[in-house]
């Protein structure tokens, strides 16, 4: 899906863009508000980010896993740092007022799968080691 369908689709607003954003494409996406299960468990590179955590964390996470997009959900308005790193790094930032399961609901209808788990092959395909 075309960022650009997904700002339509989520009714988001574009906080950060870059020049190659008209054709950036979100394949799959990993929502989380704890960062820490980002850096544990997203196994795909350019995943899409989809979070509410509006704090600095999140754009150095997005740039250690070479998150390729973030969209902040419940209207959430990222620190002005953010959006500066942001355009930095060339990372769109879109912000929906929809909630995190709406958000991945609707990504999820028009085809965005969701990010492997680092872990899942030797973990039973369970991440975390659940069985």
């Amino acid at each position: 899906m075309k960022i650009k369908d997904a700002v339509k689709l989520l009714n988001a607003d574009t906080l950060s863009e870059n020049k190659s954003m008209d054709n950036y494409i979100i394949r799959s996406a990993f929502a989380a508000d704890l960062l820490s299960d980002v850096l544990a468990l997203t196994g795909d590179e350019q995943a899409t980010l989809i979070t509410g955590t509006a704090n600095m964390q999140v754009i150095r996470v997005a740039e250690i896993l070479d998150i390729s997009c973030i969209i902040f959900v419940r209207g959430k308005t990222p620190e002005q740092g953010i959006l500066i790193k942001a355009k930095e790094l060339g990372i769109p930032l879109l912000r929906t007022r929809k909630t995190m399961f709406e958000t991945c609901g609707i990504l999820y209808s028009h085809g965005v799968s969701h990010c492997r788990y680092k872990n899942c092959i030797e973990n039973n395909g369970m991440p975390g080691g659940r069985k």
